[in-house]
């Protein structure tokens, strides 16, 4: 039986890791892509005229 404790952690780990990529590739584009696409570059931009603000 010490065989079933030694695969359970991997055999748990392998199906949650399928579980997130799964999850990641069906949340990427749809209806929302661009609102999203846009948050993140407006992040961005707030970051670098952050730092080149302090860099001033």
């Amino acid at each position: 039986m010490d065989y079933i404790a030694a695969l359970t952690p991997p055999v748990v780990m392998a199906v949650a890791f399928t579980a997130l990529i799964v999850t990641i590739v069906k949340s990427q584009g749809g209806a929302n892509k661009a609102k999203e696409d846009a948050a993140v570059d407006a992040a961005i931009a707030r970051a670098e005229s952050a730092g080149r603000k302090k860099a001033d």
